[in-house]
């Protein structure tokens, strides 16, 4: 199949028999070679920008996510949902977003950071083109050595914050800061480090391998990578991923930070917990949880795989 141009005939350069003809081989055309690893700079610009993307759109689903979790707001979802918005208003569904906007914002840069760190310590050159997701899945728990000294703390204030009922006790993010390192200074205000480390390295390692597989999976024949559509359904059935496997050890975070003393451990919240109400208690929060899984975690990976797309285009 041959076309002219300006008066010459040339082979058509989406025809596969002419590219057989220019390339001179005899079997059908290779495949599109795989897409470069991004460097560990743009990863990080474009993993803020992710970040940003996901607390926007999962914020209101986190609230009802953590006052299910505290017990007292309601049997399910909706009628969290329904008292909360009845009783202090819309805007209360953004209670405490300012913390977490601005360390998830900087917490997701460090973790796709985290994440192209691990790939250079336990990926091989092939791990990609092979789909060889133990490796990948260690390389995104490597994130979490990167992401808990930022996330810790504000995932202390934040969940102080979401449990306040319509008489608050703190104004904000800096009060309750102020009270903490008040109280019991640093070890205080980075109360639940080890746990929400525990939380994020088991997180990320479905999280990252789960993306990269159903990237691959979405990607159409002799692409580089998936469309639009593509990207979120990858990104959105990642997130879901991410919190099937870490929900129980968030519960247990949620108890251990909304204790604003610090008295109890981990082991202790755990015994409780299970005396109390039983192993059901674990997956509190289950439904607003995976409802807000899909958009917030489809947001993060557009606004990551955008971002990278942007930069490359900016010549960075």
């Amino acid at each position: 199949y041959q076309r002219r141009v300006h008066g010459r005939t040339e082979a058509h350069p989406s025809c596969p028999f002419c590219q057989l003809a220019m390339s001179g081989e005899s079997g059908p055309p290779a495949p599109a070679p795989a897409p470069a690893q991004a460097s560990l700079l743009k990863t990080l610009i474009a993993g803020g920008t992710g970040g940003s993307c996901l607390v926007i759109v999962g914020q209101p689903f986190d609230t009802i996510k953590v006052r299910m979790q505290v017990g007292g707001y309601g049997a399910n979802a909706m009628e969290c949902l329904t008292r909360l918005v009845k009783n202090e208003g819309f805007f209360a569904l953004y209670k405490g977003m300012s913390a977490p906007l601005v360390g998830v914002t900087a917490m997701y840069a460090m973790c796709f950071y985290g994440y192209g760190v691990g790939k250079k310590i336990f990926c091989d050159a092939d791990a990609f083109e092979k789909m060889k997701l133990f490796q990948i899945g260690c390389a995104g728990a490597t994130s979490a050595l990167f992401t808990t000294p930022i996330l810790a703390p504000g995932e202390r204030v934040k969940c102080v914050l979401q449990v306040q009922g319509a008489n608050a006790q703190y104004k904000g993010p800096m009060d309750v800061f102020r009270y903490l390192y008040a109280k019991g200074g640093v070890r205080l205000v980075f109360r639940g480090m080890g746990i929400t480390c525990a939380r994020d390295a088991t997180a990320s390692m479905f999280y990252f391998s789960s993306y990269e597989y159903l990237k691959r999976a979405f990607t159409p024949a002799g692409q580089q990578g998936p469309g639009v559509e593509g990207t979120l359904m990858a990104g959105g059935m990642a997130g879901i991923f991410n919190w099937l496997a870490c929900l129980p050890l968030d519960t247990i975070k949620t108890r251990l930070q909304t204790d604003m003393e610090g008295r109890v451990g981990v082991w202790k919240i755990l015994q409780k917990l299970l005396r109390e109400e039983g192993v059901r208690a674990l997956w509190r929060g289950f439904v607003p949880t995976m409802v807000r899984a899909f958009p917030a975690n489809a947001a993060c990976f557009a606004g990551y795989e955008g971002s990278l797309k942007l930069l490359t285009w900016a010549g960075l």
